[in-house]
């Protein structure tokens, strides 16, 4: 008997969340995250994955959105404190990428 997965706005919030705790807490790579997303999708029955896909690509969008505001924020501090330190190279890896995805999202 397959197992019911819940595609309300805040269960997928709860997902996605918990898969970044993981990933920032060090308990999970990259890719056991994309992995684990991956056996999650498959579990969602067809018929809702339209409406998981909608509350999917809006958590993501809002997540975005709020690191683009804590890097503004951290920016701006920055700015007021004095000239800022290079940031090392993999933090700017990280930050393009993240600019990158948020593009994508936005286009889509």
């Amino acid at each position: 008997m397959p197992q019911e997965i819940s595609v309300s706005y805040h269960a997928i919030k709860s997902k996605v969340y918990r898969l970044i705790d993981a990933l920032v807490a060090g308990e999970k790579t990259e890719a056991e995250v994309q992995e684990s997303i991956r056996r999650w999708w498959k579990l969602i029955h067809r018929a809702d994955r339209p409406i998981a896909q909608k509350y999917l690509l809006t958590v993501l969008e809002r997540s975005v959105s709020a690191l683009d505001a804590i890097e503004d924020g951290l920016t701006f501090s920055n700015a007021c404190e004095g000239p800022d330190r290079p940031l090392p190279c993999e933090q700017m890896k990280v930050m393009e990428r993240i600019g990158k995805e948020a593009g994508l999202r936005s286009a889509v």
